[in-house]
């Protein structure tokens, strides 16, 4: 009997892999029925990632949003899967314990019947306690692989990790090729040592069309016995995306799998609606560069879902480039010379930093590097003079062990700052803090709410929770799309009320927190809580943790990057300056006590 290869369609994915967002809750109840009716999956990938968060940053429940979206797939029996970062779960940086755990229990409340667990940098035990929270909730767990292609990420490398999640109860395993550079043949390998050792595991495989390998890695990985494949439907598969189910499934029925038909009325039904969504508002943050494929891509190994804030960055240090090359008498760099320079930047520092699998937030956290050298060097100063302080957290092993071994000189320039190295359990540094979110929560009278939900988002994105709640997340929204829709020459649709948030003047952020110290911009120019320039949300929330001495954000003039230096350990109680505004030279842009 012909082995049956079933599908996934990596529906929230696709969209993630493209622009910003993802289609607000009422469009993806309209898609269901029809994604439904194509009769060809096994499954669906509906939330993780950063699906609860584009929800916040539109402005809207993303609780609600999950249970909606996922109450058609159960009904019809067909399995939802969210995708969570392990020791950082739903968000870029690391999550306490027992907000961890939540998740799981929430989640699997919400109707989401499977766990995808990553860890960027493959390390076993920050996905130990996905596996065994997704199973006490209820969930199956699937525990991924986050592959990449360097010397020191073989076969024998992956299946000892393999042994280790099998160890700790993962039902599945899933080959997570974000950047879809995994070469074929390895691929397949992996796929068949796995079923080998452990015949009864489940395999999936998700792998991106950026650089061009994904279908042949599909074949590969088909014919060494894996049993599930994420696929997309257009007009958003290929590109930087993933393969389309039509293909996939022609290709595996021509090889002799048992693939299952595909209604093509339900199909065209649902390329028109998500071009619909395109059209309506979802297309103003795609980037046209997604739609196709590179090659460029197999030398640096960035996930091509990274290619339009990529790009965005680039534009957003040009002018800072270009005006540090003017100073010293050099020809400005164009857009197009400095993506290059950008990849070739990033092939360069990757293995200096041990080797990180490119994968969210380790991509951009190699990604940011690389463009603070090309910044630095256009200045004429030395690679590495400015590492941001989530990158110093992966270098000092605060996020897990590094597959590979650092450069002597990121060592160092660790041990010239006085930075400790860290072995221990990564977990150990994050404490519970669930009793102080209730806190809070009970302090702004708001409800935890249906299976703590509430409390669990809240504690999850504080910040981001906080917006929505005062409505400015959504004003801003909805600031940003009448601007593109604007730019674009369509037509300004009408916006609904929003909840004015409160405005303090520095004098009244000084009145509120009397013990509080104010951190000052060094130089006049753009504030850069975080070296992304694409989002205004960016900037640290409340009770986030200052270090006299270790920068706490940065300032990008016009002649390179500044770092804003506290001067005082302590934890942030307000921020003045959001993510990409204009400050001037001594402005408080913060208060930390």
């Amino acid at each position: 009997m012909a082995k049956e290869i079933k599908f996934s369609l990596v529906y929230r994915d696709m969209w993630q892999s493209s622009g910003k967002y993802v289609p607000r809750v009422d469009q993806l109840v309209r898609v269901a029925p029809a994604i439904i009716d194509m009769g060809c999956f096994d499954r669906v990938e509906t939330n993780g990632g950063a699906f609860e968060q584009v929800n916040l940053l539109f402005g809207e429940n993303p609780n609600k949003a999950v249970r909606a979206w996922t109450a058609p797939f159960h009904k019809a029996g067909i399995q939802t899967h969210m995708l969570e970062r392990g020791l950082n779960a739903l968000r870029m940086n690391p999550v306490p314990s027992d907000v961890r755990e939540l998740m799981f229990k929430v989640k699997k409340a919400q109707g989401t019947d499977i766990a995808r667990s990553f860890c960027g940098l493959n390390d076993p035990r920050n996905l130990k306690p996905s596996i065994e929270f997704a199973k006490k909730a209820g969930m199956i767990s699937q525990a991924a692989l986050s592959i990449t292609n360097s010397p020191v990420h073989t076969v024998d490398y992956y299946m000892g990790i393999v042994d280790k999640l099998v160890e700790y109860g993962a039902d599945e395993i899933c080959l997570k090729d974000m950047a879809g550079v995994g070469r074929p043949s390895t691929l397949g390998q992996i796929v068949s040592k796995i079923k080998k050792s452990y015949p009864h595991i489940k395999v999936q495989y998700h792998g991106h069309t950026g650089p061009g390998f994904s279908v042949a890695s599909m074949l590969e990985v088909a014919r060494a016995g894996a049993d599930y494949l994420d696929v997309a439907v257009e007009p958003l598969s290929w590109g930087k995306v993933h393969p389309d189910v039509i293909t996939i499934r022609e290709m595996l029925k021509a090889d002799g799998f048992s693939v299952k038909d595909i209604n093509m009325n339900a199909y065209m039904e649902v390329r028109a609606l998500t071009q619909e969504f395109i059209d309506d508002f979802l297309g103003y943050w795609i980037d046209p560069s997604n739609s196709h494929m590179t090659s460029l891509l197999v030398g640096c190994g960035l996930p091509g879902g990274m290619m339009g804030s990529m790009m965005a960055d680039l534009t957003g240090f040009k002018g800072a480039i270009n005006a540090a090359e003017r100073a010293h008498g050099e020809p400005e760099s164009s857009l197009d010379t400095l993506m290059v320079k950008l990849f070739n930047e990033v092939e360069l520092v990757w293995p200096k930093l041990g080797y990180p699998p490119l994968v969210t937030p380790f991509s951009q956290y190699v990604k940011n590097t690389a463009l603070m050298n090309i910044l630095a060097m256009s200045s004429h100063k030395p690679r590495f003079s400015t590492i941001d302080k989530d990158t110093w957290g992966m270098i000092l092993g605060r996020m897990g062990t590094l597959p590979g071994p650092l450069a002597p000189e990121i060592i160092d320039l660790a041990k010239e700052k006085g930075f400790e190295f860290y072995t221990g359990d990564p977990q150990d540094e994050y404490p519970d803090a669930l009793p102080e979110f209730r806190r809070m929560m009970k302090e702004e009278g708001w409800d935890e709410g249906e299976d703590q939900e509430e409390l669990f988002e809240f504690a999850m994105h504080e910040r981001q929770y906080r917006d929505y709640k005062s409505g400015v997340a959504k004003e801003r929204f909805e600031k940003d799309l009448d601007e593109r829709r604007a730019k674009a020459g369509a037509p300004i649709v009408v916006k609904r009320p929003v909840v004015e948030m409160p405005k303090f003047k520095v004098e009244e952020y000084t009145a509120r927190f009397p013990a509080a110290t104010p951190v000052q911009a060094p130089a006049a120019g753009k504030m850069l809580w975080e070296i992304d320039v694409r989002d205004e949300s960016k900037a640290p929330v409340a009770g986030t943790s200052a270090t006299k001495g270790e920068p706490l954000g940065y300032v990008q003039t016009r002649y390179g990057m500044e770092e804003i230096i506290p001067s005082r350990s302590g934890r942030v109680v307000a921020v003045t300056a959001p993510q990409g505004k204009d400050v001037a030279k001594g402005e408080i842009v913060a208060f930390v006590e």
